[in-house]
């Protein structure tokens, strides 16, 4: 027996004890270890799962991914639609000013493209040394290590993980398969996200629309496509916003517009035609286009050398498409989702809808009412000018019975008022009449009723001889501009209670008259139009005569007839 109570064991099996025993030991801290970054997938994965705002998602994920791998910077970056460069880089562990410093974020070169072009996880130990490395910008932070692994939403890449810098040694395949189970679990979550982001901009529009329509039938339709313009900027958070329709001559006229920048100016044409909009006008779809840096078209936002996203979508009505509708967002801002392009190409044909049932609206209440000028007009002239006309003659026939003196002087008036009555009815039933756009008459009633809320009153017109008839062509537009000058100048200038336009043709010669009562015009009075409008006169052998005093002033100007040319014969040439 031994001396004491210890037990001992041979050398060999002691050692071969102590071996298990650390094995054991060993097994048991990596079996520890491996819970807990188990645990710490699951807490990154909860993280992730959490947030429903996509921006939030695509951030935590990334802090999620930082954490669990130990790493000291992350990225995820977010492909664009063509699946051929990135269109965002979430950056986490940058600091704002190192932000700032580097500048223009990536796009996809490099080891960063490498992964895009083939999305299988990337484990580097040194970048340096990897030939697929493009190097760094100015004021990047020095980086060594990397870790980066696609993002898969349904099959289908979304973007990748990028991580670099390991802070305890290298990253290891244990920090692949972690990195990959993250990112499978921040593809549901960035899933969700989108579903759920695509879901309220479908009601926004859907809302935007559905005012939109109802405010398009309610309003005049030569204000529509400035409203649609104006709800369009708010409802897409669009820098730019472009109406365009396309004329008789199919070239393409800006007709409404939002945004800070000449190229918008409404009533301008676009010469030549912008490569998005050429495309929407070749086959009649929605087309988008994502942050670039080529400025090649003038309705895009551009800034420092780039030119942000945009959106273009068709125009169409029953007959056709009419028009393209072209929303340009800031270089920094998000591209236009699938969801977004199909809500504004619904929004665009519930209000082309709403704008022809407008239309047709406004159609039908013009026809009313050119029933009722009609009915008007006839009985003006039915009854109103053969009463007026019927009393003339019997204050004819009194005057001739009195013989002359005072009271037959007194019935000539009165019968000369009542013929200008006949006169200024008869330019009211014409004005009532169908317009014709070529008749000089209708173009100088036009005038008149532009000019007339400068004075007290509207100003009288009267028509002598056969005006439209004679008066055509380039003479009808002198003797509009002559017309516009002259009752401009009396309904602004002379403080004049009464102002009259005569138009005439008599003797080969057409004259425009325009008397007021007024203060006359000042012997230092800028003189400039009326000199105008002598020359233009002078230019037609004719000539510009102004008579002016304390009680008014009266001018007028006279031209020639020009000699109309018959049909079939040809215009002498000298």
């Amino acid at each position: 027996m031994p001396d004491n109570d210890s037990l001992s064991f041979p050398d060999g099996p002691r050692a071969d004890l102590e071996e298990a025993i650390s094995t054991l030991l060993a097994q048991g801290q990596r079996v520890m270890r491996t819970q807990g970054r188990l645990r710490a997938l699951l807490r990154a994965s909860q993280t992730v799962v959490e947030q429903i705002d996509l921006a939030e998602v695509l951030r935590r994920a990334v802090e999620a991914a930082i954490e669990l791998v130990e790493a000291d910077y992350g990225a995820m970056g977010v492909l664009t639609p063509e699946k051929d460069a990135l269109e965002q880089f979430i950056t986490v562990g940058l600091t704002p000013a190192q932000v700032h410093a580097i500048g223009d974020l990536p796009t996809g070169h490099g080891l960063l493209g490498a992964l895009i072009q083939d999305p299988r996880p990337i484990r580097i130990t040194r970048l340096a040394d990897d030939e697929r490395t493009a190097g760094f910008p100015a004021h990047h932070p020095p980086m060594d290590s990397f870790l980066g692994v696609p993002v898969r939403i349904r099959g289908e890449v979304f973007g990748n993980l990028y991580l670099t810098n390991r802070r305890n040694g290298d990253f290891t395949e244990e920090d692949e398969q972690l990195l990959s189970a993250l990112a499978a679990t921040a593809g549901f979550a960035i899933d969700n996200a989108r579903l759920f982001a695509d879901a309220e901009a479908r009601e926004k529009w859907a809302t935007a629309a559905a005012e939109l329509a109802s405010a398009i039938v309610s309003n005049p339709t030569d204000t529509v496509l400035d409203l649609l313009a104006g709800r369009l900027q708010d409802v897409a958070a669009a820098e730019h916003v472009a109406v365009l329709v396309t004329t008789p001559d199919e070239r393409l006229q800006i007709a409404a517009s939002r945004g800070e920048t000449d190229a918008l100016l409404p009533g301008s044409f676009l010469d030549p035609v912008p490569p998005l909009v050429a495309a929407v006008l070749e086959d009649g779809l929605p087309h988008t286009r994502g942050r670039t840096d080529v400025a090649d078209d003038p309705l895009l936002v551009t800034s420092n050398h780039a030119t942000g996203p945009a959106l273009a979508v068709p125009l169409k009505a029953r007959s056709g498409m009419w028009g393209v509708l072209v929303l340009a967002r800031t270089p920094d801002a998000e591209r236009f989702s699938a969801a977004e392009a199909k809500s504004a190409s619904d929004l665009a044909s519930r209000a082309s809808i709403a704008l022809e049932l407008a239309r047709a609206r406004e159609d039908a209440q013009r026809l009313l009412l050119a029933d009722d000028r009609r009915r008007i007009a006839r009985d003006l002239h039915d009854h109103v000018i053969q009463q007026l006309f019927g009393t003339g003659l019997a204050l004819q026939g009194v005057a001739a019975r009195l013989g002359p003196g005072t009271d037959s002087d007194e019935i000539g008036d009165a019968i000369q008022h009542l013929d200008d009555a006949i006169t200024q009815i008869r330019t009211v039933v014409f004005a009532l009449s169908r317009r014709d756009e070529a008749s000089v008459r209708h173009r100088l009633l036009d005038v008149v009723g532009e000019l007339s809320s400068h004075g007290h009153r509207p100003p009288a017109i009267r028509f002598t001889g056969p005006v439209d008839h004679l008066v055509r062509e380039g003479l009808a537009t002198d003797v509009v501009a002559v017309a516009r000058e002259l009752l401009s100048n009396a309904l602004r200038h002379s403080e004049a209670d009464r102002v009259s336009i005569e138009v005439s043709v008599s003797d080969d010669r057409v004259s425009v008259t325009v008397t007021d009562d007024g203060k006359g015009i000042a012997a230092d009075a800028h003189r400039r139009g009326l000199a105008n409008l002598d020359e233009r006169a002078r230019a037609r052998q004719g000539r510009f005569e102004v008579e002016t005093g304390p009680s008014g002033t009266s001018s007028t100007w006279i031209a020639p007839l020009e000699a109309p040319t018959r049909v079939g014969e040809p215009e002498e040439v000298s």
